[in-house]
Protein backbone atom coordinates (compact mmCIF):
# COMPACT_ATOMS: atom_id res chain seq x y z
CA UNK A 1 0.00 0.00 0.00
CA UNK A 2 1.51 3.52 -1.05
CA UNK A 3 2.45 5.33 1.91
CA UNK A 4 -0.04 8.64 0.69
CA UNK A 5 -3.03 6.51 1.04
CA UNK A 6 -2.82 5.90 4.89
CA UNK A 7 -5.40 8.00 7.21
CA UNK A 8 -3.53 9.78 9.38
CA UNK A 9 -6.05 10.92 11.30
CA UNK A 10 -6.14 10.00 15.01
CA UNK A 11 -9.11 8.22 16.36
CA UNK A 12 -12.32 10.02 17.71
CA UNK A 13 -11.54 8.37 21.44
CA UNK A 14 -8.13 10.82 21.02
CA UNK A 15 -9.95 13.65 19.66
CA UNK A 16 -9.66 16.77 21.96
CA UNK A 17 -11.37 18.81 20.59
CA UNK A 18 -11.40 22.77 22.02
CA UNK A 19 -8.87 22.97 24.72
CA UNK A 20 -10.35 23.03 28.31
CA UNK A 21 -8.73 26.44 28.71
CA UNK A 22 -10.07 27.94 25.84
CA UNK A 23 -13.81 26.61 26.84
CA UNK A 24 -13.06 28.05 30.17
CA UNK A 25 -12.36 31.72 28.41
CA UNK A 26 -15.43 31.68 26.05
CA UNK A 27 -17.62 30.80 28.82
CA UNK A 28 -16.76 33.37 31.19
CA UNK A 29 -17.07 35.83 28.73
CA UNK A 30 -20.23 34.85 27.89
CA UNK A 31 -21.68 34.58 31.95
CA UNK A 32 -19.81 38.38 31.77
CA UNK A 33 -22.08 39.45 29.03
CA UNK A 34 -25.04 38.00 30.30
CA UNK A 35 -24.50 39.96 33.54
CA UNK A 36 -23.87 43.36 31.65
CA UNK A 37 -27.00 42.65 29.63
CA UNK A 38 -29.35 42.16 32.26
CA UNK A 39 -28.08 44.82 34.46
CA UNK A 40 -28.19 47.19 31.23
CA UNK A 41 -31.14 46.02 29.21
CA UNK A 42 -32.91 43.53 32.14
CA UNK A 43 -33.39 40.63 29.63
CA UNK A 44 -33.30 38.18 32.31
CA UNK A 45 -36.76 38.75 34.53
CA UNK A 46 -38.71 38.11 31.31
CA UNK A 47 -37.29 35.13 29.95
CA UNK A 48 -37.24 33.94 33.72
CA UNK A 49 -41.07 34.63 33.75
CA UNK A 50 -41.51 33.23 30.51
CA UNK A 51 -39.52 30.10 31.60
CA UNK A 52 -41.43 30.19 34.72
CA UNK A 53 -44.47 29.89 32.76
CA UNK A 54 -43.52 26.99 30.40
CA UNK A 55 -41.85 24.82 33.44
CA UNK A 56 -45.32 25.57 35.61
CA UNK A 57 -47.60 22.68 33.96
CA UNK A 58 -44.09 19.88 34.46
CA UNK A 59 -43.94 21.46 37.84
CA UNK A 60 -47.45 21.04 38.86
CA UNK A 61 -47.71 17.42 37.36
CA UNK A 62 -44.38 16.40 39.16
CA UNK A 63 -45.57 17.96 42.62
CA UNK A 64 -48.70 16.03 42.75
CA UNK A 65 -47.69 12.93 43.89
CA UNK A 66 -46.42 15.43 47.28
CA UNK A 67 -49.67 16.82 47.17
CA UNK A 68 -51.65 13.52 46.91
CA UNK A 69 -49.27 11.79 50.06
CA UNK A 70 -49.61 15.35 52.15
CA UNK A 71 -53.83 14.75 51.68
CA UNK A 72 -53.83 11.17 52.90
CA UNK A 73 -51.46 11.86 55.67
CA UNK A 74 -53.53 14.92 56.89
CA UNK A 75 -56.94 12.78 56.09
CA UNK A 76 -55.71 10.04 58.17
CA UNK A 77 -54.68 12.86 60.81
CA UNK A 78 -58.08 14.45 60.68
CA UNK A 79 -60.10 10.81 61.08
CA UNK A 80 -58.01 9.68 64.04
CA UNK A 81 -58.16 13.13 65.78
CA UNK A 82 -61.90 12.73 64.80
CA UNK A 83 -62.46 9.60 66.50
CA UNK A 84 -60.51 10.85 69.31
CA UNK A 85 -62.36 13.88 69.92
CA UNK A 86 -65.99 11.91 69.67
CA UNK A 87 -64.93 9.44 71.98
CA UNK A 88 -63.77 12.67 74.76
CA UNK A 89 -67.41 14.21 73.42
CA UNK A 90 -69.64 10.57 74.23
CA UNK A 91 -67.29 10.47 77.90
CA UNK A 92 -67.74 13.77 78.78
CA UNK A 93 -71.62 13.47 77.38
CA UNK A 94 -71.88 10.82 79.93
CA UNK A 95 -70.08 12.53 83.21
CA UNK A 96 -72.49 15.36 81.72
CA UNK A 97 -75.80 13.23 81.77
CA UNK A 98 -74.99 11.69 85.45
CA UNK A 99 -74.11 15.56 86.64
CA UNK A 100 -77.29 16.72 85.45
CA UNK A 101 -79.09 13.89 87.04
CA UNK A 102 -77.38 14.38 90.52
CA UNK A 103 -77.95 17.61 90.78
CA UNK A 104 -81.46 17.39 90.05
CA UNK A 105 -81.66 14.42 92.17
CA UNK A 106 -80.26 17.70 94.96
CA UNK A 107 -82.83 20.08 93.52
CA UNK A 108 -85.85 18.03 94.05
CA UNK A 109 -84.64 17.03 97.72
CA UNK A 110 -83.77 20.73 98.03
CA UNK A 111 -87.38 21.47 97.25
CA UNK A 112 -88.62 19.00 99.31
CA UNK A 113 -86.28 20.39 102.35
CA UNK A 114 -87.69 23.87 101.64
CA UNK A 115 -91.56 22.64 101.56
CA UNK A 116 -90.86 20.46 105.14
CA UNK A 117 -89.23 23.20 106.93
CA UNK A 118 -91.87 25.91 105.25
CA UNK A 119 -89.27 27.68 103.60
CA UNK A 120 -89.55 29.99 100.46
CA UNK A 121 -88.70 28.63 97.22
CA UNK A 122 -85.40 30.18 95.93
CA UNK A 123 -85.52 32.08 93.01
CA UNK A 124 -82.94 31.97 90.39
CA UNK A 125 -81.98 35.03 88.40
CA UNK A 126 -82.85 34.98 84.33
CA UNK A 127 -79.73 34.87 82.23
CA UNK A 128 -79.10 37.66 79.56
CA UNK A 129 -76.72 36.41 76.85
CA UNK A 130 -74.75 39.72 75.95
CA UNK A 131 -70.80 40.33 73.65
CA UNK A 132 -68.20 42.72 74.83
CA UNK A 133 -67.59 45.43 72.51
CA UNK A 134 -64.74 46.92 74.16
CA UNK A 135 -62.80 48.30 77.38
CA UNK A 136 -63.37 51.26 78.69
CA UNK A 137 -60.66 53.43 77.97
CA UNK A 138 -60.26 54.76 81.99
CA UNK A 139 -57.14 53.43 83.39
CA UNK A 140 -58.54 53.15 86.83
CA UNK A 141 -61.59 52.15 86.54
CA UNK A 142 -61.79 48.51 84.87
CA UNK A 143 -64.49 48.09 82.81
CA UNK A 144 -66.42 46.89 79.56
CA UNK A 145 -69.28 47.75 77.61
CA UNK A 146 -71.38 45.33 76.46
CA UNK A 147 -74.17 45.27 73.47
CA UNK A 148 -77.51 45.17 75.98
CA UNK A 149 -79.39 47.68 77.63
CA UNK A 150 -82.27 48.96 79.05
CA UNK A 151 -84.23 47.63 76.15
CA UNK A 152 -83.09 44.83 76.77
CA UNK A 153 -83.80 44.10 80.42
CA UNK A 154 -80.58 45.19 82.12
CA UNK A 155 -80.82 47.35 85.09
CA UNK A 156 -77.83 48.85 87.31
CA UNK A 157 -77.14 46.08 89.75
CA UNK A 158 -77.08 43.11 87.50
CA UNK A 159 -74.22 40.64 88.11
CA UNK A 160 -72.27 39.82 85.37
CA UNK A 161 -70.14 36.23 84.32
CA UNK A 162 -68.66 34.34 81.93
CA UNK A 163 -68.86 30.60 81.29
CA UNK A 164 -65.82 30.28 83.87
CA UNK A 165 -67.33 33.04 87.13
CA UNK A 166 -68.72 36.05 87.86
CA UNK A 167 -66.86 38.52 86.07
CA UNK A 168 -68.58 42.10 87.07
CA UNK A 169 -71.52 44.27 88.19
CA UNK A 170 -73.17 46.23 85.53
CA UNK A 171 -72.67 50.29 86.50
CA UNK A 172 -74.73 52.04 84.18
CA UNK A 173 -77.31 50.88 81.68
CA UNK A 174 -78.13 52.47 78.66
CA UNK A 175 -81.03 51.80 76.01
CA UNK A 176 -78.34 49.41 73.79
CA UNK A 177 -75.67 49.15 76.01
CA UNK A 178 -74.04 48.82 79.21
CA UNK A 179 -71.43 49.76 80.89
CA UNK A 180 -69.63 46.72 83.37
CA UNK A 181 -67.57 47.23 86.20
CA UNK A 182 -65.21 44.38 86.70
CA UNK A 183 -64.71 42.92 90.14
CA UNK A 184 -60.97 43.68 89.93
CA UNK A 185 -62.29 47.62 90.14
CA UNK A 186 -60.78 48.50 93.76
CA UNK A 187 -64.19 50.22 94.57
CA UNK A 188 -66.30 47.21 94.00
CA UNK A 189 -66.85 44.27 96.88
CA UNK A 190 -68.04 40.65 96.66
CA UNK A 191 -69.38 38.77 99.28
CA UNK A 192 -67.70 35.62 99.13
CA UNK A 193 -68.35 31.97 101.11
CA UNK A 194 -65.40 29.40 101.49
CA UNK A 195 -67.00 26.79 100.25
CA UNK A 196 -64.74 24.26 102.46
CA UNK A 197 -64.76 25.82 105.84
CA UNK A 198 -67.81 28.14 105.23
CA UNK A 199 -66.21 31.47 106.20
CA UNK A 200 -67.47 34.64 104.60
CA UNK A 201 -65.45 37.61 103.24
CA UNK A 202 -65.42 40.70 101.17
CA UNK A 203 -63.69 40.24 98.57
CA UNK A 204 -61.80 43.96 97.31
CA UNK A 205 -60.23 43.83 93.60
CA UNK A 206 -56.55 45.29 93.07
CA UNK A 207 -57.10 47.24 90.00
CA UNK A 208 -54.96 45.63 88.17
CA UNK A 209 -55.89 44.13 84.70
CA UNK A 210 -52.37 42.72 83.73
CA UNK A 211 -52.04 40.86 86.56
CA UNK A 212 -55.67 40.34 88.04
CA UNK A 213 -56.21 39.43 91.80
CA UNK A 214 -59.09 39.66 94.84
CA UNK A 215 -57.99 40.33 98.58
CA UNK A 216 -60.09 39.31 101.17
CA UNK A 217 -59.65 42.11 104.16
CA UNK A 218 -59.95 41.78 107.87
CA UNK A 219 -59.43 37.79 107.81
CA UNK A 220 -58.28 36.32 111.36
CA UNK A 221 -55.06 34.78 111.64
CA UNK A 222 -56.36 31.53 112.61
CA UNK A 223 -58.63 31.48 109.38
CA UNK A 224 -59.40 28.01 108.26
CA UNK A 225 -59.09 29.12 104.45
CA UNK A 226 -56.39 27.44 102.80
CA UNK A 227 -54.29 27.93 99.30
CA UNK A 228 -56.54 26.32 96.76
CA UNK A 229 -60.38 27.17 98.37
CA UNK A 230 -62.87 28.30 96.02
CA UNK A 231 -65.09 31.28 96.64
CA UNK A 232 -68.45 31.55 95.69
CA UNK A 233 -70.82 34.70 96.14
CA UNK A 234 -72.51 34.14 99.56
CA UNK A 235 -75.71 36.51 98.59
CA UNK A 236 -75.81 38.08 101.73
CA UNK A 237 -75.92 41.07 100.01
CA UNK A 238 -79.01 40.74 97.70
CA UNK A 239 -76.85 41.92 94.64
CA UNK A 240 -75.40 38.47 93.71
CA UNK A 241 -77.28 35.68 93.69
CA UNK A 242 -75.42 33.08 96.08
CA UNK A 243 -73.15 29.92 94.76
CA UNK A 244 -71.65 31.75 91.92
CA UNK A 245 -67.88 30.93 91.16
CA UNK A 246 -65.75 33.92 92.12
CA UNK A 247 -61.91 32.96 92.91
CA UNK A 248 -59.54 30.64 94.40
CA UNK A 249 -57.16 31.20 96.90
CA UNK A 250 -53.87 31.76 95.79
CA UNK A 251 -51.64 33.23 99.33
CA UNK A 252 -52.33 32.75 102.93
CA UNK A 253 -49.83 34.61 105.06
CA UNK A 254 -50.63 35.76 108.65
CA UNK A 255 -49.12 39.31 109.56
CA UNK A 256 -48.19 40.63 113.20
CA UNK A 257 -51.80 42.41 113.10
CA UNK A 258 -53.89 39.51 114.12
CA UNK A 259 -55.00 39.21 111.00
CA UNK A 260 -53.68 37.08 107.53
CA UNK A 261 -52.62 38.44 103.97
CA UNK A 262 -55.26 36.44 101.90
CA UNK A 263 -55.64 36.68 97.64
CA UNK A 264 -57.03 34.64 95.31
CA UNK A 265 -57.42 34.50 91.62
CA UNK A 266 -60.48 35.64 90.03
CA UNK A 267 -62.07 31.93 87.94
CA UNK A 268 -63.24 34.57 84.81
CA UNK A 269 -61.21 35.26 82.32
CA UNK A 270 -61.71 39.74 83.11
CA UNK A 271 -59.15 40.18 79.90
CA UNK A 272 -60.06 37.93 77.37
CA UNK A 273 -64.11 37.45 77.93
CA UNK A 274 -65.84 37.95 74.52
CA UNK A 275 -69.29 36.36 75.96
CA UNK A 276 -71.09 37.10 78.82
CA UNK A 277 -74.57 36.46 80.83
CA UNK A 278 -76.27 39.18 82.25
CA UNK A 279 -78.16 37.83 85.57
CA UNK A 280 -81.13 40.40 86.53
CA UNK A 281 -81.38 40.72 90.27
CA UNK A 282 -84.17 39.10 92.50
CA UNK A 283 -87.37 41.41 92.87
CA UNK A 284 -85.79 43.64 89.62
CA UNK A 285 -88.17 44.42 86.71
CA UNK A 286 -86.73 42.67 84.01
CA UNK A 287 -88.99 43.43 81.07
CA UNK A 288 -87.72 44.71 78.09
CA UNK A 289 -88.68 48.77 77.36
CA UNK A 290 -91.50 49.42 75.53
CA UNK A 291 -90.30 49.65 71.62
CA UNK A 292 -87.03 47.45 72.36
Amino acid sequence: MPPGTLDRTPPPFFKQGTPALTKLLLLSALAVLLMVLDVRLRLTPPLRSALATVLYPVQWVALQPVHAVRWVAGYLTDVHAARQQAEAAQQALAAQADRAGLVEHLAQENRELRALLGLREQLWPQALGAEILYALPDPYRPGVVIDRGTMHGVQPGDTVMDGWGVLGQVTRAHPGSSEVTLLVDRRLAVPVLNTRSGERYLAFGNGDLDAPSLTLRFVPAQTDTVVGDTLVTSGIDGVYPPGLPVAQITRVEPQGSGFAWVEARPLARVRDALHVLVLHRRGADTRPAQGG
